[in-house]
């Protein structure tokens, strides 16, 4: 059977012939109901990666497999109706309601000329129900808060009912009781066989929910494994510039977390 997402050989670069690619022969694979983090600084190309995989930028070398389908092949119909996109917050311009940009979700599932049927619908509102913004659905999005706005978009996704949810730093806007409530949900979908790709800057997240975690640097993921092999002190050191600490903590199944430090070695303690 074809795993679900497939990477081969993949570069891309936003300007063909200067030799500024932004990655160079990516390849990985992610498995049903996986959860896969990728980590990095700024600028290394993460969400790059991702655009690439949801089909969105097209400028790239190499295989991306989609269940076994080269994605080039693919008409983005067939390509919004198994992959979900979740980007990096923008704010809306338009005052739609709520509800109505979370059954924009729907479009891959209808026909050209069809409307949001009564089924339609009871998918919306039960992904509004699952992050928590049934209580929003009648507000104009442009008079929510940006955390609000972020949870309408990943419930929109949702409404897609995809088989592989991309996810561009979701929590980067969320206090942290809605950090956690994404969570839930991504950990709670990936359960029900979902394949989730998440870019995100708190490594932490990755210790709370990835079964795998790579990190983006150097225009390729020269690191790869279990969020204990790879978010170490000296690998964070290496790849942030930063100084942290990796603890264990008693309750919550013995999980480690990553603290990062506000001295540097040539200040000494504060």
């Amino acid at each position: 059977m074809a795993k679900p997402l497939e990477i081969q050989q993949l570069s891309f670069c936003y300007r063909q012939g200067e030799h500024a690619d932004v990655f160079t022969d990516v390849s990985l694979t992610i498995g049903q109901g996986e959860i896969f983090t990728l980590i990095g600084p700024n600028g290394t190309g993460k969400s790059t990666l991702i655009r690439c995989i949801g089909g969105l930028l097209l400028a790239y070398s190499g295989k991306i497999l989609i269940e076994g389908d080269d994605i080039s092949t693919m008409d983005s119909a067939r390509t919004a109706r198994i992959i979900g996109y979740v980007p990096q917050t923008h704010l809306p311009t338009f005052p739609f309601p709520v509800r109505e940009v979370v059954v924009m979700g729907r479009t891959p599932h209808l026909g050209t000329f069809s409307s949001p049927n009564e089924e339609d619908m009871r998918v919306a509102e039960e992904a509004m129900k699952t992050v928590g913004i049934s209580h929003l659905e009648e507000r104009p999005c442009t008079e929510i808060s940006g955390g609000e706005w972020q949870l309408v978009l990943i419930a929109r996704a949702m409404t897609q009912e995809p088989r592989i949810l991309l996810l561009d730093e979701p929590t980067s806007h969320l206090d942290l009781g809605n950090q956690m409530k994404i969570l839930h949900t991504i950990k709670r979908l990936s359960k029900k066989g979902l394949t989730i790709l998440l870019a995100t800057h708190f490594p932490d997240h990755a210790f709370l929910i990835s079964g795998r975690v790579g990190v983006m640097k150097d225009g390729g993921i020269p690191l790869l494994g279990s969020p204990e092999e790879v978010i170490t002190e000296a690998t964070m050191k290496s790849v942030y510039g930063v100084n942290v600490k990796i603890s264990t903590i008693t309750g919550d199944g013995g999980r480690r977390i990553c603290v990062p430090l506000l001295s540097r070695e040539e200040d000494g303690p504060l």
